[in-house]
């Protein structure tokens, strides 16, 4: 091994690269020669490792292997310098410098069939094809037939000039993905006006059904049938936190892990019964909760990790390093794959606000490996199994805790963070977050369920199930009829859920206005609004690409000659209302918004990432850069 490692480090420093025609198909290799690259922490050096848990040279550095499962005191001497209160206290004293506020966004898979109908494989596909001809968007190759997409499984993107946001189809389901947001409470807005928009479609595509067979669309995680699909969010953090996460300090993953296990309390739907081997039972928290297999990896549709280390920004101009050599932003996007589709406002809330100030407090290397879970997979279908909350886990230094003593620790180590300023300027309305994660955390400690129905979706299900079935003493929890319940819980269409919110029963934290603002209209304070803003000002003739940091548009000069224009969007915090809106205003037509952009864009790149605030935009020409 040593030898040919000797020998690899000789060779020139050359590989090949996989090309995509103009339809994203592989096409081919062109080479490379990776000492003229840029350093970079994602692309190993030429002749070295690729990373500290990589087997051997040819293992790809992102689908490394989880940690064996060591002794408490053995993990515990590992961490005793991070443990150590001095040094604890240092650290609250010198926060890190580099430090983003923690933009989310979200991608979420819906269930489709149509009721009344059979096909070989089921109706998913038809479903959500018919679904998808109803949304009125661009898409991704506006001018082909048909898009560009990220990989096999992803077909027919459409991104809206409504609000910024994209609708498309991944693995024969509807997947909503929602523009970005700076504010949870406006996330939880958004998400909510995204479902809208597919009950919208729903009902427009069953208007058009002919023979009475009907398309039911599910806001779920699972069909009953040992099938789960996702409702991923994302968050922007810094690059060096990313990095440290996955590549360099195995207890802030550990740490992360250890929150979302416990934090299935207020942000699972619930479930009847158990699927993928899991143990039989007849309720529980979690509809993710049995289909984690991993601690980390890169995959979303087989052994699901808790933490996903998908590399893909989506920002920051990372993707395009190798090709044009540019300094690339320092941001990364975490992609979130662990959490149940919330629909209480409440949950939803708390799903996203807290993780805001968790990744907050990891950035601020405000850590305490003290609440680290000395197994987070096992945990996490214990605690789902148990609805009454009693089940404890162990942590790294032996004490049995249960999921909400767990959690009430974070709360704990939160209201420290928060106090000390640590979300100023990161996390918007992190207080009130704080305050009502931390009411909600106590009325689950004394049990109240009666005061939590209001709130979090699991409890507020299992009520449902237990009023059906003491009006169907004959029901239990393997009837199909309860089962039916617990899938129609979801339902865009005729769902218990909504019928609750009609009836007042649901605790609000956004008004339905704003709900409806965000069918119509993008975020004012991401790129998500010039994204939106430039989609309006354009014909679908002259958008040739979409994409979530950039579009290509095909225009002509004052002399009628036709030309490519480039648009790019690296950096998500930037390019709001507040810094192009008068551009938009003031340029005649498209050829002048993007001329416009042009000219008052100053620099490519930011300095630095933590002071990433400017209008990041640059304009490319014929595939050229142009002074800026």
């Amino acid at each position: 091994m040593r030898a040919r490692n000797r020998d690899r480090r000789a060779r020139p420093a050359v590989r090949g690269r996989r090309r995509r025609d103009g339809r994203g198909v592989r096409c081919g290799r062109e080479v490379v020669d990776t000492r003229e690259l840029p350093a970079s922490p994602h692309r190993p050096a030429a002749g070295h490792g690729r990373g500290e848990f990589a087997t051997g040279p040819t293992q790809d550095a992102r689908q490394f292997k989880p940690p064996q499962r060591r002794s408490a005191r053995v993990v515990k001497n590992i961490f005793s310098n991070v443990s150590d209160p001095a040094a604890r206290a240092a650290a609250k004293q010198k926060p890190r410098a580099e430090r983003l506020a923690k933009l989310c966004g979200a991608d979420v898979e819906l269930g489709n069939f149509i009721t009344g109908a059979a096909a070989v494989g089921g109706t998913g596909a038809l479903a959500s094809r018919l679904l998808l001809r109803e949304i009125h968007g661009f898409p991704t190759g506006a001018r082909r037939d048909g898009g560009v997409t990220y990989d096999d499984q992803d077909w027919g993107r459409k991104y809206l000039k409504e609000n910024g946001g994209c609708i498309y189809i991944d693995l024969d389901h509807l997947e909503l993905a929602q523009p970005e947001t700076l504010s949870a409470f406006d996330h939880v807005a958004c998400a909510q006006a995204m479902l809208r928009l597919a009950r919208r479609a729903q009902t427009a595509a069953n208007v058009q059904s002919t023979d009475g067979k009907i398309i039911e669309v599910l806001a779920n995680n699972s069909d009953g049938q040992g099938n789960s699909y996702g409702s991923h969010l994302n968050f922007l953090i810094t690059r060096r936190a990313w990095d440290e996460l996955f590549f360099s300090r195995m207890h802030t993953l550990l740490f992360l892990a250890s929150y979302q296990a416990s934090s299935i309390v207020f942000t699972g739907q619930g479930k009847v019964g158990s699927e993928n081997r899991a143990p039989a039972v007849a309720y529980q928290i979690s509809q993710r909760a049995d289909f984690f297999e991993t601690l980390s990896s890169i995959e979303t549709t087989q052994r699901r990790p808790i933490v996903n280390s998908r590399n893909e920004a989506l920002c920051g101009g990372f993707r395009r390093v190798v090709r044009r050599k540019i300094p690339a932003l320092e941001m990364a996007r975490l992609h979130v794959i662990f959490y149940d589709h919330t629909l209480c406002p409440v949950a939803s809330l708390l799903k996203v606000g807290v993780m805001q100030i968790v990744l907050a407090m990891i950035e601020a290397g405000r850590v305490n490996p003290e609440l680290i879970l000395d197994h987070p997979l096992a945990a996490v279908q214990q605690w789902s199994h148990d609805p009454a909350l009693d089940a404890c886990a162990e942590l790294i230094g032996g004490q049995q805790l249960t999921a909400v003593e767990l959690q009430l620790r974070f709360f704990a180590e939160a209201s420290a963070f928060v106090a000390d300023g640590g979300c100023e300027g990161f996390v918007p309305r992190a207080k009130e977050i704080l305050e009502l994660w931390g009411d909600t955390l106590q009325k689950l400690s004394r049990k109240d369920f009666p005061a939590l129905t209001s709130r979090v979706d699991w409890i507020l299900k299992a009520s449902l199930l237990d009023r059906a079935r003491h009006q169907h003493p004959d029901w239990t929890w393997e009837s199909p009829e309860l089962k039916r319940l617990d899938l129609m819980y979801g339902s865009l269409r005729n769902g218990l859920y909504w019928a609750c919110e009609r009836q007042g029963v649901i605790e609000p934290v956004v008004s339905d206005e704003r709900i409806e603002h965000f069918t119509q209209q993008p975020p004012e304070d991401t790129r998500a609004w010039t994204r939106a803003m430039l989609l309006r000002h354009a014909q679908p003739e002259e958008i040739e690409r979409v994409d979530w940091d950039e579009i290509s548009f095909r225009v002509r000069d004052r002399d009628g000659w036709p030309m490519r224009e480039q648009v790019w969007l690296p950096d998500p915090l930037a390019s709001g209302r507040a810094e192009n809106e008068n551009l938009f205003q003031r340029a005649p037509g498209l050829a002048g918004v993007i001329e416009t952009l042009n000219e008052s864009s100053q620099d490519l790149w930011p300095a630095t990432s933590a002071t990433a605030t400017s209008t990041a935009v640059a304009i490319y020409s014929n595939g050229k850069e142009k002074p800026i």
